[in-house]
């Protein structure tokens, strides 16, 4: 577990000692992962703080934010997360499908920010990170790098993102705005698809030993934050929705594309509780769960041509594909006046639904296309609840809006164009491209991470196949609670405790 980020003990103590001086110089405490799944349990004193920050300030009582139940205005909370259930008139299926809202989150309007405190936090309160000498490197495809350029500046760190060069203008933008010195952003080649030159720039940077790299698609507090704090937010979702005066409707499945695979570990929270499948999402154009197949793609976010180390394979039921083409066509019809007007007047989806679709990203509407294939694929009905995040908003890519319109439509985006994406790309949605897992479809999957993690990246293989068992998962999962008592006794020990 300690190669993994997740020692439960103090690793040095010296390391520690700076950690808490440098805590209670700058007056940070820190939420423990069960106010984070339940912010109505922090105390008083940090909800009433809160009501003097905004959501988007560098201060760090906004790690108190970070968590699912944010409203709308970002500033105060909700019984229930954000959330929004699509009509049958917009999905062109009777299941309900029920998306999670994470630009609710603060400073990035993104549900990273939960994964890369998840990482964080952990190596603080057990000595693993020095803030006063190491640099927290973050490697990403999309939002988790500025997660974790948000939350180190909070906690008195140097965050660095690597990220590639053709990733959205917007999220280099956001980054130079908030990085301690622009030296601080690191360009990769490629774009999405290229997440083996990300790792390539971190074993480089890993060679100065100040630098400790936080990889989102190895480090467990990824899955354990999902597991833990993601999942009791969807099971309330779904709950919310599925709530119906003759009985609650039955949820289904959790889709998700699966990126770094934090977040499909709601899926696994899910699972338990009500039997719903795991369903993993990856671009068309880069089917390598699918296919064994690879490419390059738009669907910002997702990461792929590799299997993720925290991915707990062997607990995926679905495996399905979505064409970038879509979801940037998508984010056109869902983001423009003539769009939206179309949706309202001729499809009949109710305006106060088509005021939420700006907070769907790319990878948002992936997830969105996905479920309603799977609602297709297993004849769903209204009785059926199927639940997805939205992981990012529309603002990330109005750069990406803009080239789509000049690509694909030279002419003007008009209603006629308008009812053209629509049919194609949501009432056109198909059951093709997705396959149901037996065992040795999964084994399969779960063997195409050797060549990553063993081979590229040197993990050990003893370490790798242990990954396969379910006794692997309940005990990671077991170390939460450990960890939580760790932030208690650091919070103790800089005597800025909350409340």
């Amino acid at each position: 577990m300690g190669s993994l980020g997740l020692e439960q003990d103090v690793d040095d103590r010296d390391t520690y000692d700076r950690a808490v001086q440098r805590f209670r110089e700058r007056r940070i405490a820190l939420p423990t992962f069960a106010e984070l799944a339940a912010p109505s349990s922090m105390p008083d004193a940090v909800l009433a703080g809160l009501t003097t920050v905004g959501p988007d300030e560098a201060h760090p009582l906004n790690l108190f934010r970070v968590h699912w139940h944010n409203a709308a205005d970002r500033k105060g909370t909700t019984a229930v997360p954000d959330h929004v259930v699509l009509p049958e008139a917009l999905t062109g299926t009777p299941a309900r499908i029920v998306v999670a809202l994470a630009d609710r989150f603060p400073m990035i309007g993104a549900h990273k920010v939960l994964a890369s405190y998840g990482c964080l936090a952990p190596r603080i309160v057990t000595g693993q990170f020095d803030p006063t000498r190491h640099r927290a490197v973050w490697p990403s495809t999309g939002n988790y790098c500025r997660g974790g350029v948000a939350i180190s500046r909070l906690m008195g760190c140097r965050g660095v993102a690597v990220l590639p060069e053709g990733m959205s203008a917007e999220r280099f933008e956001w980054l130079e705005s908030w990085v301690e010195d622009p030296a601080d952003i690191t360009r990769t080649p490629g774009t999405e698809s290229n997440v083996k030159e990300i790792y390539d720039e971190c074993n480089r940077l890993a060679r100065d030993k100040t630098n400790v790299i936080f990889n989102q698609f190895s480090e467990m507090g990824n899955h354990l934050v999902h597991y833990h704090v993601t999942g009791p937010a969807l099971d309330a979702v779904a709950a919310s929705a599925g709530a119906q005066p003759d009985g609650p409707l039955r949820l289904r499945a959790f889709v998700s594309a699966t990126g770094s695979a934090g977040t499909i570990a709601a899926g696994e929270f899910l699972k338990e509780r009500h039997d719903s499948q795991i369903v993993a999402v990856e671009a068309l154009e880069c089917p390598t769960m699918l296919y064994n197949g690879f490419g390059e793609h738009n669907i910002q976010g997702i990461g792929d041509k590799h299997i993720p180390l925290i991915h707990n394979v062997m607990a995926t039921d679905v495996v399905t594909a979505i064409s970038d083409r879509a979801t940037d066509r998508l984010n056109v019809l869902f983001n423009t006046d003539v769009g939206r007007r179309y949706l309202v007047d001729r499809r009949g989806v109710p305006s106060t639904v088509v005021a939420t679709l700006s907070s769907l990203g790319l990878s948002s509407i992936c997830n969105v296309l996905a479920a309603i294939k799977l609602a297709k694929h297993h004849g769903l009905s209204e009785r059926d609840v199927i639940v997805t995040v939205a992981t990012d908003g529309a603002a990330m890519y109005r750069s990406e809006r803009d080239r789509v319109l000049h690509r694909d439509f030279p002419g003007g985006f008009d209603e006629l164009s308008a009812a053209a994406v629509f049919g194609e790309d949501l009432l056109g949605v198909a059951t093709d491209h997705l396959r149901e897992l037996d065992a040795r479809e999964r084994e399969r999957i779960f063997n195409l991470g050797y060549f990553t993690w063993v081979e590229q990246q040197g993990v050990p293989v003893d370490e790798f196949l242990l990954r396969k068992s379910p006794s692997f998962w309940q005990e990671a999962r077991a170390v939460l609670p450990a960890l939580d008592e760790r932030i208690r006794e650091f919070n103790g020990r800089t005597g800025v405790a909350p409340g």
